[in-house]
């Protein structure tokens, strides 16, 4: 069984049919291990935590994972999923992980590409397509991240930087695209082979058939005993688990309501997502609402405005128009990492109220960022599982909500914040109507 930590909901841009737990009890965990599925996700939704939280809940989950692994008498492989532009809690989260699972692991593979989002990894430095350029991440907005920012593209340098120098550059191992294409699994497997105490190997890759040669060798590396824990992005789970990749989800697909309007909410601050709201906003018959977040910092104007802002909103989905609510797009920062998580869980927060005090059930809810979706799953909607359908774009989540949810069987679409082109948003909306 392959189990999945997700730091934000977007890790399930790549699967279809698999189930999602925001809990992580074990006896939720050996339901899930007791199924006959192949894999399942847990949602942390650790990127918006502090390091040391985020740290404590990895190590909290693994343990749990060991005690129900030997209940329901079925061993794990573990993928902790992250972000495939760099931004996360490593190495805190692994360090956590491997602290708790009770493995001697033999290497920490590190593998960000991730296919539909335009991240290659080559000669171990990884790259963010814009169009049709390649720029080296060091190079984009999200190395500039307040929270999670870094300077270094090679890969082997990041984790230099990562980890302040602890591990060095020259020690860390690197599985070339030369070796994945020309020498083949074989070749591979004796990489993996030479591998041990817990040292980090970068993968390099630019197609999922890189990635599926290094499968391969890692099953009969694996089969041999070697034990490896997987930091990666969305593509690495698909292809791990063996799944086939599906067609883009259709509408008819979704069994959406036949009357109703959508309820789109934006967090996400990056370039691509302010590009697509500015779109979205001009659709016809589209209710904007935007959320001040500046009063969402002010105590004495907050509730005020979370009551303006759902007020509206419930307005226009009674109505029967979609409505997007989206956070203002001034981006307000403070001096220091533990500031600007406090900030941003502030705003998510508010965005959860607003939600909460919405009565009209919306005909499907779009969330724009990863984690505007996990807070609005579980604080605002009540989720504990939900299903992944597929893709309704090329890393664009859709679940299908629990029985336990505030919106029973309510199709849920993940939107990431730096996925899509600028017409992405309204394109999607548009084509739901």
């Amino acid at each position: 069984m392959v189990v999945v930590l997700d730091d934000d909901p977007t890790g399930t841009q790549t699967v279809h049919g698999v189930p999602v737990l925001t809990e992580w009890t074990t006896e939720a965990l050996v339901h899930e291990l007791q199924s006959d599925g192949q894999v399942f996700y847990v949602l942390t939704n650790s990127r918006s935590l502090p390091s040391h939280q985020a740290a404590e809940l990895n190590r909290q989950i693994g343990r749990n994972l060991v005690a129900a692994s030997r209940l329901a008498k079925r061993p794990f492989v573990v993928i902790s999923r992250s972000d495939s532009t760099l931004r996360g809690h490593f190495p805190a989260e692994v360090e956590a992980l491997a602290s708790s699972l009770e493995t001697d692991f033999d290497a920490w593979l590190l593998v960000p590409y991730f296919l539909e989002g335009g991240r290659y990894t080559i000669h171990d430095v990884h790259y963010v397509a814009d169009g049709d350029c390649l720029i080296p991440a060091g190079e984009t907005e999200f190395a500039r991240d307040a929270e999670f920012g870094y300077r270094s593209s090679d890969l082997r340098q990041w984790v230099e930087e990562k980890t302040a120098g602890r591990i060095a550059a020259d020690r860390v191992a690197s599985i070339s695209l030369e070796t994945l294409r020309r020498e083949g699994p074989e070749a591979v497997v004796e990489h993996l082979r030479r591998l041990r105490g817990g040292q980090v190997c970068v993968v390099n890759a630019v197609a999922d058939r890189d990635l599926e040669v290094l499968t391969a060798a890692l099953l009969v590396a694996e089969g041999e005993g070697k034990q490896f824990l997987y930091r990666t992005a969305a593509s690495f789970v698909r292809v791990r688990t063996g799944m086939e990749s599906r067609v883009l989800l259709e509408r008819s697909e979704l069994d959406l309501p036949p009357r109703g309007g959508g309820l789109v909410v934006v967090g996400s601050h990056v370039t691509r997502s302010t590009n697509q709201v500015e779109v979205l906003s001009r659709l016809a018959d589209m209710q904007c609402v935007e959320l001040e977040v500046m009063a969402m910092l002010d105590d004495q104007r907050r509730q005020a405005e979370i009551l303006r802002v759902a007020d509206q909103a419930n307005h226009g989905l009674t109505l029967g128009q979609d409505v997007m609510i989206s956070t203002s797009r001034k981006l307000v920062r403070d001096v220091n990492a533990m500031s600007n998580l406090s900030v941003g869980q502030r705003i998510a927060s508010g965005l959860v109220d607003v939600v909460r005090k919405i009565s009209t059930r919306p005909r499907y809810l779009l969330a724009k960022g990863g984690i505007t979706s996990s807070d609005l799953a579980t604080e605002a909607l009540n989720v504990k599982r939900g299903l992944v359908l597929g893709q309704i774009l090329p890393g664009v989540p859709v679940w299908r909500l629990g029985s336990e949810s505030r919106y029973p069987g309510m199709v849920y679409i993940v939107f990431p914040g730096n996925v899509g082109n600028p017409s992405a948003l309204a394109e999607t909306v548009d084509s739901l109507r």
